[in-house]
């Protein structure tokens, strides 16, 4: 059990995946490395961006032990670890031990809709048995609220329960969970999943993030994080409203996390075409979505890896159809 907090932007990665669909270990070792060149602080794979849900247990093993023997320690690892029940999740807290990760991330019980008091009772199992940190995952749009007394109570009764990631993008309520939390665990850590208020969220007393953008822009997120930190204020909103319009483009155009693989490809990271097959009219959408997107990392500036001319954006395209046609998707 570590003292120290868990700061900075952890990067939810996409998984990279082969003409057959399968975890493409190369690319995904190239964009471990690409990762931290920009200056991401930890990684998060098996998160909602790495589509954990898609995979099966063996895989989502698999592409933690990937990433763990890349990264060898350069920076620290927060493992998705969620499974089904509270049995298979504990096995996965202690495998992901054993990798030497920093933390397990585990998403609140979804599918069925919990109690606070089902929710308290399925951490506090998981937590009692775990030979790892806990982060617990908040995501209210997918799965069981967590509520600000439940946190409460795990962070005070539950020493291996050191974090909370909240990806409502509310503010207020990651306020209250402060409030309620840190008078006596002042090492808890508070990670906003909603770049969108990402600066806000740092200036209310957050720790960080994990952030789907930083897997796209990772410097630029960096950035983000060190002028809102380093109280440079008026450069931090700048730079938090033209990210913004990254996140939207990506979030909004397409069906999640479609649009933030569409710009990972032009950024030189072949991810291949998710699981989640695509429609004739979805996969027209991503191909507009894929010129929207080169013209705002354009306009942006945020362009050293992106292709130069339509021939190399045009071969991009032409690539991932051909994967989804030995996929027999198109």
């Amino acid at each position: 059990m570590s003292n120290e907090p868990i700061r900075g932007i952890f990067t939810p990665n996409i998984a990279p995946l082969d003409q057959n669909g399968n975890i493409n270990e190369p690319e995904l070792r190239k964009y471990v490395d690409w990762l931290i060149e920009r200056g991401v602080h930890g990684l998060y794979p098996n998160g909602s961006t790495g589509e954990f849900i898609r995979f099966n247990a063996e895989e989502r093993r698999r592409i933690v032990e990937i990433i763990a023997d890349h990264t060898k320690g350069r920076v620290p690892i927060l493992a998705g670890a969620a499974e089904a029940n509270t049995r298979e999740t504990i096995q996965a807290c202690e495998h992901y031990s054993d990798l030497g990760v920093r933390a397990v991330a585990i998403v609140s019980p979804f599918y069925y809709k919990l109690s606070p008091e089902g929710v308290y009772a399925y951490f506090k199992e998981i937590a009692d048995n775990s030979p790892i940190d806990i982060t617990l995952y908040n995501i209210p749009m997918f799965a069981s609220p967590i509520d600000v007394e439940t946190v409460r109570r795990l962070a005070d009764e539950c020493p291996r329960v050191a974090a909370i990631k909240d990806s409502s993008g509310d503010v207020p309520h990651m306020m209250r969970m402060i409030a309620a939390v840190r008078p006596n665990r002042p090492n808890f850590s508070f990670l906003t999943g909603w770049e969108a208020a990402l600066m806000p969220m740092l200036l209310i007393g957050c720790d960080g993030g994990t952030n789907a953008t930083s897997g796209i822009v990772p410097e630029v997120t960096r950035r983000l994080y060190d002028l809102t930190m380093g109280g440079k204020l008026e450069q931090a909103r700048d730079l938090q409203y033209r990210l913004l319009r990254l996140f939207d483009a990506m979030l909004y155009s397409c069906e999640f996390p479609e649009g933030f693989r569409t710009a990972l490809n032009l950024r030189g990271i072949r991810t291949g075409p998710g699981r989640q097959p695509q429609s004739p009219l979805q996969q027209e959408d991503l191909r507009k979505l894929q010129d929207q997107l080169y013209g705002l990392l354009t306009e942006e500036g945020w362009t050293d890896d992106l292709p130069t001319t339509e021939d190399q954006i045009a071969s991009i395209v032409k690539q991932v159809l051909a994967d989804l046609s030995k996929r027999g998707i198109v």
